[in-house]
């Protein structure tokens, strides 16, 4: 018999099942791809931020050193070690501040991402006429079996 033969004997509903177990497996596919992907992400990730971490320790460790350069640099230039260190002091703060008001205005401009809630609700209302993969009965799993005798 040939593969045509064997498509005209099945019925309708046989083919939508087999094309639903298809989609679901296609789905579950997809899943493990994006999994995957995001592992090897999170590994990239991971690199790079321990990459940043020790540039900003050694930028904290370089900041103390630089602010008594500068603040010395000042005092040689005539004025007061206090006046020195104050005036480094305070161009430090105004820095922060200038940083935290862009920072400010940065976190207001943060939106709800319409795109991906939308096409999460589009593919759930797709998914919901799915039917998942069959489970095994717990007579032919060892692991389900002693769970249900268990629970039982």
């Amino acid at each position: 018999m040939s593969s045509a033969d064997d498509g005209a004997d099945r019925s309708l509903g046989q083919m939508v099942a087999t094309a639903t177990a298809e989609l679901s497996a296609l789905v579950h596919d997809e899943i493990a791809l994006a999994k995957a992907e995001l592992r090897l992400d999170a590994k990239r990730a991971g690199i790079g931020g321990a990459a940043f971490i020790v540039a900003g320790v050694l930028v904290l460790f370089a900041l103390p050193v630089l602010s008594f350069a500068a603040a010395y640099g000042i005092h040689n230039l005539g004025l007061g070690l206090a006046w020195s260190f104050l005036i480094v002091g305070g161009a430090f703060i105004v820095i922060a501040l200038l940083l935290a008001l862009i920072a400010l205005a940065k976190v207001k401009k943060i939106k709800k991402p319409e795109k991906s809630i939308a096409s999460a609700k589009q593919t759930a209302a797709v998914l919901q006429k799915a039917k998942p993969h069959p489970r095994p009965e717990p007579a032919d799993h060892p692991v389900l079996e002693s769970v249900t005798r268990t629970s039982a």
